[in-house]
This record gives structure tokens, sequence and C-alpha cells, in this order.
């Protein structure tokens, strides 16, 4: 990760230009109480009213010059920080995104939002207005202090002693809201989670009718995080009247000890008013100073938790010089694959060959490991044991991009974006898909008959994760996004399981055209009859293995499946044959 001084000395010139912006601001504004001791000392009692004008041109000069440069600083502080945001929301974004696949099954898509957003923003407030306010704070009482001393070094002593109490006041205070703000950091992210969670899956939610339990779960959540920023205010509300009280007995002392020594001819009246408006003046960095350690406080909370996230590396990464194959034929193999994940043997010694063009269909009850194999082909995981090649190149010697660009998967899990219809076949590649492949690929997938009848038709937006289409038709984008894609590869892992036997069969008649090595996952028999080889998972190994007719003689797994799903219509057909025969 990359640390928040990267960011800062990026822009370093910037912040000098906003630094020296500031400094001629707080310059420009300690000089008006010196106007104040002319008005005083030198046009009210003096009685020289001549100088009025000058001294009143001199206050609209100072004026107009701090708007300026003052704007000028706010500006650039909030111009840079927010590139810095962008830049760091950037980074992070990516970082997540090129993380492998087991970072995202132990950690909440709603915390990671939280980190995103949240805990970015914080930081940019961090290097924003709470650090300008900060470095002001520090320049404005140097120059404040510098000021008062030119006028009486006596009564200076008065804001030396008051200055480290609101100090310590204020180091007090940020180390009690440091260990809060990490608490209200990890109970917005779990909200965000279960706020996330419902939402996404409201259909469940409903359909089990968890309504209450749901709304009594979010509010327990909801509770813990007022409470806890119920137990910020209240740390805050506790030692803001002890900065109050100071910063209020400060002007006062001045006046009484400044008063005695204009009594006693040590300073004028107009050094006195001066003095007194200087003391004022020195009054807000100390108000400010809990509420800006509070601000930097949390923003060192959430850079904690960033970091976090910066510390789960890629467990999959590609060799410094990947192989790149001139032409995918997609040629596999699989030799002696074995693959283990936290510790439980998911896949034991998978061995098969697919040529080029050809089929295989792989078949099993839940849970034997045939979505692992498509896990493992395209490396969201890494073999345990053995090796996969592809067109006889070991893939973990092949460039993640080429290798995963060369497989188009439909999903079990059919997920769309909120996007037209035509975005989602496209999948992003406006450019490397033209409006013909999509048709093409819509027509092959059967969808094209739904999806015109649509009032905006392919470019209609659907709703988040496909919202407002049913099962089937979800599934059928997702075969024509595969199709369009027209890479060497084609997985379909139980795809049509939402469909009707009827458009099932249509769309195995245009797969079986489609020049592609393909690889079938199905519970149907259906979907798997007709490939150059079924093998069949249990345990995580390959207990059967032929085509549809070897195994039918077989009388396995795979003639059981069979007899399950055709039995009946078996038993009718030879009843029917048998009462034409008696006929």
């Amino acid at each position: 990760m990359k640390k928040i001084s990267h960011y800062l000395l990026k822009y370093w010139y910037a912040y000098v230009f906003a630094l020296i912006c500031m400094v001629i601001s707080i310059y420009l504004d300690t000089l008006s109480p010196q106007v104040t001791k002319g008005v005083i000392d030198n046009v009210i009692i003096g009685e020289e009213i001549s100088l009025l004008p000058k001294l009143l041109l001199l206050v609209f000069i100072i004026g107009l010059g701090r708007c300026i440069f003052g704007y000028l600083k706010e500006l650039i502080f909030d111009l840079v920080s927010s590139k810095i945001a962008v830049d760091l929301r950037k980074n992070l974004f990516t970082h997540i995104q090129n993380l492998s696949l087991s970072f995202f099954h132990k950690n909440n898509t709603g915390e990671l939002m939280s980190r995103v957003k949240d805990d970015v923003d914080k930081i940019w407030a961090a290097t924003g207005f709470i650090s300008m306010l900060i470095i002001e704070a520090a320049v404005h009482t140097c120059f404040v202090l510098y000021n008062m001393y030119r006028i009486s070094p006596a009564l200076t002593i008065i804001p030396l002693i008051f200055m480290p109490l609101v100090a310590i006041l204020a180091i007090v205070m940020e180390r009690k809201l440091g260990p809060i703000y990490e608490e209200i950091s990890e109970e917005n992210a779990t909200l965000n989670r279960v706020a996330q969670e419902n939402l996404s899956g409201v259909r469940a939610v409903k359909a089990f009718a968890r309504e209450k339990f749901e709304i009594k779960k979010f509010l327990s959540h909801n509770k813990r995080y007022y409470d806890l920023n119920m137990k910020q205010s209240k740390m805050f509300v506790r030692y803001y009247p002890y900065f109050q009280f100071v910063t209020r007995a400060l002007p006062l002392m001045v006046i009484v000890l400044g008063g005695m020594q204009v009594i006693r001819g040590k300073i004028t009246l107009g050094s006195l008013g001066a003095f007194t408006e200087y003391s004022n003046n020195i009054i807000w960095p100390m108000e400010m100073l809990g509420w800006l350690s509070n601000g930097f406080a949390s923003a060192i909370a959430s850079y904690k938790k960033i970091k976090t996230i910066y510390a789960n590396k890629p467990e999959i990464e590609e060799i410094e010089s990947p192989t790149i194959l001139e032409d995918v034929k997609g040629n596999i193999e699989f030799d002696h694959v074995s693959f283990s994940l936290d510790d439980k043997k998911i896949l034991n010694d998978i061995s098969f060959t697919l040529p080029a063009g050809k089929t295989i269909g792989i078949m099993g009850a839940t849970g034997t490991g045939k979505t692992s194999i498509i896990n493992l082909l395209q490396r969201f995981y890494d073999t345990t044991a053995g090796e996969i090649r592809l067109d006889k190149v070991n893939i973990k010697k092949l460039s993640l991009n080429q290798l995963r660009s060369s497989v188009s998967v439909v999903m079990q899990d059919v997920f769309l974006f909120s996007d037209t219809i035509n975005e989602n076949v496209k999948m992003g590649k406006k450019h490397s898909i033209s409006q013909g492949d999509v048709m093409d690929a819509v027509v092959k997938a059967q969808a094209r008959d739904f999806i015109e009848r649509m009032d905006k038709q392919y470019e209609t937006i659907i709703g988040e994760r496909g919202v407002g289409l049913s099962g089937g038709q979800k599934q059928r984008i997702s075969i024509a996004r595969a199709l369009a894609k027209k890479t060497p590869i084609l997985v379909l892992d139980d795809s049509t399981s939402a469909l009707d036997m009827e458009t099932e069969h249509l769309i195995q008649k245009e797969l079986s055209q489609i020049e592609a090595t393909k690889i079938i996952i199905a519970h149907r028999i259906s979907a798997v009859k007709n490939a150059d080889e079924i093998i069949i998972l249990e345990d995580g190994s390959i207990v059967e293995r032929g085509t549809h007719d070897t195994l039918m003689d077989a009388k396995g797994y795979y003639y059981k499946t069979y007899m399950a799903q055709y039995g009946n219509y078996l038993n009718e057909i030879n009843d029917t044959k048998s009462n034409q025969f008696n006929d």
C-alpha cells in the first residue's frame, strides 16, 4: 500500500502554493489589530482625524486580500484532497479487484463497500480541510503570539499558560476517542453488510416472511451504531466545557491585567485593544483543537482499516514473463489434478484430455467438485497437485488475461448488471463485439422473442442482478453473453436448469453447431448425452467415464440418473407398444 505521504508528495507544488496563500491570509489577518491600535491611539485619543480614511482604506485592502488568498487556500486544499481521495479509492478498488476469489469468500461485500466509500471519505477530510485547519491554527498561533510579544512580553505569558492546558485536554480526549472511532468504523461496516445482504436478498426475505426478523436484526446494529456515536458525543461534550472555560477566561484575564498596565502607563489603550483582539483571535485554534484531533483520530482509524485490506495479497499471480499463445485452439488437459480448500479435499486425482472442438460432460451430485474444475481452469484457484494445460502449456505459465479471455462461462448463479440488455450481452466490450454479434448470440440463446417484446428492446435497462426478469430469461441472456464473446472454450455450468425442455433442446441444437471446446456441467442427462465423453464425479473423484451408450451399459450412477429422469416416460412408451402388440 502506498503511504499517505506518497499522495501528499505527488501534489507538493499545490500544497506549497496553498501554504503561501495561507501565510499571506494569516499575515493580513494579524494586521487588523494593528489598525485597531492606530484608530484608538491616533484617531480617538490623538484626534488625528485625517488618518481615519487611510486606516479605513487599509481595513478594506486587508479584508479584500484575506478574501482572495483565503479563497485560493481553501480551493487548492479542496482540489488536492479530492484528487488524493480519487487516487486512493481507485488504487484500493484496483487492489480489491486483483485479489483472489478466496478473499471474497472471507470478506463481506458490505464491509468492503464501507472501506471503499466511508473510510476513504474520512481520509479525504483529513488531507483536506482538517489538515488545512491544523496547519492554519499552528501558523496563526505563531503569528499572533509574535505580535502579542511585540506589544507586551508580560501579557504574552497569559496565553502561553492557557495553551498547554488546552493541548493536554485535546491529547487526553483524542486518546479516549481513538478506540471509539475504531468501533464506529467496524459497526458502520457491519451495518452496511446487513443492509446490503437484505436488499440483495429481498426476495428470499419476503418468501420466508422474515421481514420482522430482518428489521429487528438491522435495528439492533443500528442501535449499536447509535450508541457508539452517542458515546463519542458524550466524550466530546464531557471535555468541551473545559475548552470553553479556558478560551473564555483568556480574554478576561488579558483585559484585567492589561488594564492595570494601561493605568500604570506601561502600554497604551490602543495596544490593549490590539492585544485583546489578538487574544480573541487565538481562541479559535484552541476551540478547534479538540474537534480537529477528533477528525484526525477518525481518519487514522479508517487508514488502519484500509491497511488491513492491503495486507491481503493475491494468491493467484502470473509469472513475470508469461507465455503468450499466438492462437488459442482450446486443447485442455487435466493431469492428475487434486485440489484442497481450507484443509478440505475438493478434487482428487482428476485426469482427462479434451481435444479442441470436442465436448465433455460432467455430472455428479451437488458438492462433488464439478464447479471447482471450472474455477481451476480459469485459475481462480491453483491446483494442490497435478497440472492443467491449455494447448500443451501449463496454465500457470500463461497470462491470466489471455487464459480467462479465452473462456466464456455461463455460470450457474447468473449475474446481470444494472444496465441495458445490450450492454449485459457485450459485457463492456463495445468495440470488439458488434451489434450483429449480439443479435446472432441472442437468436442462438432463444432470447430474441422476449427481448423484442419489451418496450425498449435491447436498450431496456434491467434491474440489479436481473430483477424484473424470470430465471429462464436471465439464463438465456447469460448464454447470449457467452456466445457473443466467441472464445475457443465455452463452459456451461448447469446453464439451462431454469429452462423448459423445448427451449433447452433448441439451445442445445444451436450449441452443437458452435465450433468450440465445450465443457458442460449439468444434472440433466439431456444436456450431456451427446458429449464426446462424460465423466461422473463422486466425492471429488471420477467414478465413471465414457459415452452415453457405454455408461448406460455400465448401469452405474449415470444409468440410475437416466432412469430417474426418463423412467416414467420409457414405461409409458413400453406400455403403449405392448397395448398395440396385444391389439
